[in-house]
Protein backbone atom coordinates (compact mmCIF):
# COMPACT_ATOMS: atom_id res chain seq x y z
CA UNK A 1 0.00 0.00 0.00
CA UNK A 2 1.38 3.84 -0.36
CA UNK A 3 2.50 4.97 2.48
CA UNK A 4 2.60 8.83 3.99
CA UNK A 5 6.23 10.21 3.99
CA UNK A 6 7.66 13.22 5.02
CA UNK A 7 4.21 14.51 7.22
CA UNK A 8 3.89 14.96 10.64
CA UNK A 9 0.37 14.23 12.37
CA UNK A 10 -0.41 10.99 9.84
CA UNK A 11 -3.58 10.40 11.16
CA UNK A 12 -4.60 14.36 10.45
CA UNK A 13 -3.31 13.20 6.75
CA UNK A 14 -5.56 10.52 6.35
CA UNK A 15 -8.63 11.94 7.79
CA UNK A 16 -8.14 14.80 5.69
CA UNK A 17 -7.92 11.97 2.21
CA UNK A 18 -10.81 10.48 3.19
CA UNK A 19 -12.72 13.26 4.16
CA UNK A 20 -11.86 14.59 0.47
CA UNK A 21 -12.78 11.22 -1.19
CA UNK A 22 -15.83 10.83 0.80
CA UNK A 23 -16.99 14.92 -0.76
CA UNK A 24 -15.56 14.31 -4.15
CA UNK A 25 -18.90 11.84 -4.44
CA UNK A 26 -21.35 14.74 -4.04
CA UNK A 27 -18.72 18.14 -5.37
CA UNK A 28 -17.42 15.98 -8.71
CA UNK A 29 -15.91 19.56 -10.03
CA UNK A 30 -13.92 19.94 -6.79
CA UNK A 31 -13.98 19.39 -2.85
CA UNK A 32 -14.53 23.07 -1.44
CA UNK A 33 -12.71 24.68 0.86
CA UNK A 34 -15.68 25.26 3.07
CA UNK A 35 -16.63 21.91 2.77
CA UNK A 36 -13.84 20.45 3.85
CA UNK A 37 -13.34 22.42 6.85
CA UNK A 38 -17.10 21.58 7.85
CA UNK A 39 -16.75 18.39 7.72
CA UNK A 40 -13.58 18.23 9.24
CA UNK A 41 -14.64 20.62 12.17
CA UNK A 42 -12.06 22.93 11.53
CA UNK A 43 -11.36 26.98 10.39
CA UNK A 44 -11.04 27.32 6.70
CA UNK A 45 -7.73 28.88 6.85
CA UNK A 46 -6.55 25.69 8.79
CA UNK A 47 -7.71 23.58 5.56
CA UNK A 48 -5.73 25.60 3.32
CA UNK A 49 -3.07 24.91 5.03
CA UNK A 50 -3.19 21.16 5.09
CA UNK A 51 -4.32 21.18 1.90
CA UNK A 52 -1.29 23.05 0.32
CA UNK A 53 1.03 20.32 2.02
CA UNK A 54 -0.85 17.43 0.73
CA UNK A 55 -0.05 19.36 -3.15
CA UNK A 56 3.30 19.54 -2.24
CA UNK A 57 3.08 15.39 -1.47
CA UNK A 58 1.46 14.99 -4.64
CA UNK A 59 -1.34 13.87 -2.17
CA UNK A 60 -4.31 16.15 -3.69
CA UNK A 61 -4.37 18.85 -6.93
CA UNK A 62 -5.64 22.43 -5.72
CA UNK A 63 -6.53 25.39 -8.46
CA UNK A 64 -7.84 28.66 -6.36
CA UNK A 65 -11.46 28.48 -6.79
CA UNK A 66 -12.01 25.24 -8.03
CA UNK A 67 -11.65 23.29 -5.76
CA UNK A 68 -9.88 20.17 -4.02
CA UNK A 69 -9.29 16.73 -5.16
CA UNK A 70 -7.27 13.53 -4.81
CA UNK A 71 -4.42 12.43 -6.80
CA UNK A 72 -3.42 8.38 -7.71
CA UNK A 73 -1.74 8.33 -4.48
CA UNK A 74 -3.93 10.14 -2.16
CA UNK A 75 -7.11 8.45 -3.38
CA UNK A 76 -5.28 5.11 -2.99
CA UNK A 77 -4.52 6.21 0.45
CA UNK A 78 -7.95 7.34 1.48
CA UNK A 79 -9.49 3.89 0.01
CA UNK A 80 -6.95 1.49 1.93
CA UNK A 81 -8.36 3.95 5.34
CA UNK A 82 -11.98 3.60 4.06
CA UNK A 83 -11.18 -0.23 3.94
CA UNK A 84 -9.51 -0.75 7.20
CA UNK A 85 -12.57 1.41 8.91
CA UNK A 86 -15.24 -0.63 7.44
CA UNK A 87 -13.61 -4.01 7.87
CA UNK A 88 -13.29 -3.21 11.60
CA UNK A 89 -16.91 -2.15 11.85
CA UNK A 90 -17.91 -5.70 10.51
CA UNK A 91 -15.77 -7.44 13.07
CA UNK A 92 -16.91 -5.42 15.89
CA UNK A 93 -20.36 -6.26 14.99
CA UNK A 94 -20.44 -9.62 13.84
CA UNK A 95 -17.22 -10.63 15.95
CA UNK A 96 -17.78 -8.85 19.46
CA UNK A 97 -21.39 -8.14 18.90
CA UNK A 98 -21.18 -4.15 19.02
CA UNK A 99 -24.12 -2.18 17.70
CA UNK A 100 -24.45 -0.22 15.29
CA UNK A 101 -24.31 2.73 16.95
CA UNK A 102 -21.27 1.97 19.21
CA UNK A 103 -18.67 1.30 16.29
CA UNK A 104 -18.20 4.25 14.86
CA UNK A 105 -15.81 5.95 16.90
CA UNK A 106 -14.16 2.54 17.59
CA UNK A 107 -13.33 2.31 13.92
CA UNK A 108 -12.09 5.81 13.86
CA UNK A 109 -9.00 5.06 15.96
CA UNK A 110 -8.60 1.11 14.68
CA UNK A 111 -8.06 2.58 10.89
CA UNK A 112 -5.50 4.19 11.74
CA UNK A 113 -3.45 1.12 12.14
CA UNK A 114 -0.79 1.20 9.84
CA UNK A 115 -0.01 -3.02 9.66
CA UNK A 116 -1.47 -3.94 5.79
CA UNK A 117 -0.61 -7.76 6.81
CA UNK A 118 -3.02 -7.42 9.99
CA UNK A 119 -5.88 -5.66 7.33
CA UNK A 120 -5.87 -8.34 5.23
CA UNK A 121 -5.83 -11.05 7.50
CA UNK A 122 -8.57 -9.33 9.64
CA UNK A 123 -10.15 -9.35 5.94
CA UNK A 124 -9.65 -13.01 5.09
CA UNK A 125 -11.06 -13.75 8.87
CA UNK A 126 -14.29 -12.00 8.15
CA UNK A 127 -14.70 -14.05 5.12
CA UNK A 128 -14.12 -11.00 2.42
CA UNK A 129 -16.82 -9.30 3.31
CA UNK A 130 -18.38 -6.97 0.40
CA UNK A 131 -20.22 -4.61 2.90
CA UNK A 132 -20.02 -3.28 6.28
CA UNK A 133 -22.47 -3.29 8.81
CA UNK A 134 -24.08 0.04 7.20
CA UNK A 135 -25.01 -1.50 4.00
CA UNK A 136 -21.62 0.60 2.72
CA UNK A 137 -19.49 -1.17 0.22
CA UNK A 138 -15.72 -2.00 1.51
CA UNK A 139 -12.73 -1.82 -0.95
CA UNK A 140 -10.57 -4.56 -1.81
CA UNK A 141 -7.33 -4.89 -1.55
CA UNK A 142 -6.91 -3.25 -4.82
CA UNK A 143 -9.10 -0.62 -3.92
CA UNK A 144 -11.99 -2.07 -5.56
CA UNK A 145 -15.67 -1.65 -4.40
CA UNK A 146 -18.64 -3.63 -5.35
CA UNK A 147 -21.81 -1.84 -6.68
CA UNK A 148 -24.81 -2.08 -5.50
CA UNK A 149 -27.91 -1.32 -7.70
CA UNK A 150 -30.56 -0.60 -4.15
CA UNK A 151 -33.26 1.95 -4.27
CA UNK A 152 -34.39 3.79 -1.44
CA UNK A 153 -37.60 2.25 0.99
CA UNK A 154 -39.59 5.90 -0.40
CA UNK A 155 -39.29 4.42 -4.10
CA UNK A 156 -41.34 1.30 -2.99
CA UNK A 157 -45.39 1.39 -3.86
CA UNK A 158 -47.75 -0.78 -2.17
CA UNK A 159 -47.32 -4.44 -1.94
CA UNK A 160 -43.38 -3.95 -2.87
CA UNK A 161 -41.07 -5.85 -1.06
CA UNK A 162 -37.31 -6.17 -0.53
CA UNK A 163 -34.48 -6.44 2.21
CA UNK A 164 -32.88 -3.63 3.80
CA UNK A 165 -28.91 -3.75 2.23
CA UNK A 166 -28.07 -0.04 3.87
CA UNK A 167 -28.07 3.15 5.58
CA UNK A 168 -27.52 6.74 4.43
CA UNK A 169 -27.89 8.62 7.54
CA UNK A 170 -25.15 6.51 9.80
CA UNK A 171 -25.55 8.71 12.60
CA UNK A 172 -25.98 7.10 16.49
CA UNK A 173 -29.60 8.84 16.97
CA UNK A 174 -30.48 6.95 13.42
CA UNK A 175 -28.57 3.93 13.96
CA UNK A 176 -30.08 3.84 17.55
CA UNK A 177 -33.69 3.83 15.84
CA UNK A 178 -32.80 1.25 14.07
CA UNK A 179 -31.92 -0.70 16.78
CA UNK A 180 -35.29 0.19 18.61
CA UNK A 181 -37.43 -1.16 15.55
CA UNK A 182 -35.74 -3.87 14.62
CA UNK A 183 -34.59 -2.77 11.20
CA UNK A 184 -31.69 -4.51 10.35
CA UNK A 185 -29.62 -5.22 7.22
CA UNK A 186 -31.33 -8.13 5.95
CA UNK A 187 -34.33 -7.39 7.51
CA UNK A 188 -37.29 -8.62 5.01
CA UNK A 189 -39.74 -5.20 4.43
CA UNK A 190 -42.69 -5.41 3.02
CA UNK A 191 -44.51 -2.11 1.94
CA UNK A 192 -48.25 -2.64 4.06
CA UNK A 193 -49.47 1.01 3.21
CA UNK A 194 -48.50 4.82 2.20
CA UNK A 195 -49.99 7.85 3.94
CA UNK A 196 -49.86 11.35 0.85
CA UNK A 197 -50.49 13.96 3.48
CA UNK A 198 -46.91 13.41 5.31
CA UNK A 199 -45.48 10.53 3.27
CA UNK A 200 -44.87 7.96 5.69
CA UNK A 201 -45.69 4.71 5.44
CA UNK A 202 -46.54 1.28 7.24
CA UNK A 203 -43.96 -1.78 6.34
CA UNK A 204 -44.29 -5.41 7.72
CA UNK A 205 -40.96 -6.55 8.84
CA UNK A 206 -39.73 -9.65 8.64
CA UNK A 207 -43.22 -11.31 7.84
CA UNK A 208 -44.80 -9.97 11.00
CA UNK A 209 -43.62 -6.56 12.76
CA UNK A 210 -45.55 -3.66 11.37
CA UNK A 211 -43.91 -0.33 11.87
CA UNK A 212 -44.94 3.31 10.62
CA UNK A 213 -42.26 5.43 9.10
CA UNK A 214 -41.54 8.84 8.68
CA UNK A 215 -40.35 10.03 5.15
CA UNK A 216 -37.18 10.78 6.54
CA UNK A 217 -36.37 7.02 7.80
CA UNK A 218 -37.67 5.93 4.42
CA UNK A 219 -35.10 8.33 2.43
CA UNK A 220 -32.40 6.86 4.19
CA UNK A 221 -32.61 3.18 3.89
CA UNK A 222 -31.68 1.26 0.99
CA UNK A 223 -33.33 -1.63 -0.25
CA UNK A 224 -32.55 -4.53 -2.58
CA UNK A 225 -35.87 -5.35 -4.40
CA UNK A 226 -37.65 -8.90 -5.27
CA UNK A 227 -38.30 -8.25 -9.05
Amino acid sequence: MVKIKGMQNTQTVEDYLKAIYKLSAIETDGVSTNSLAKSMETKASSVTDMVKKLAQKELANHIKYQGVSLTPKGETIALNIIRKHRLWESFLVNKLNFQWDEIHEIAEQLEHVSSDKLTNKLDKFLGFPKSDPHGDPIPDINGKMHKTRDVRLSDLLKGDQGIITGVLDSSKSFLGFMEENKLKLGSSITVEDLYEFDDSIIVKVNGSQKTTLSKYVSNNLNIKTND
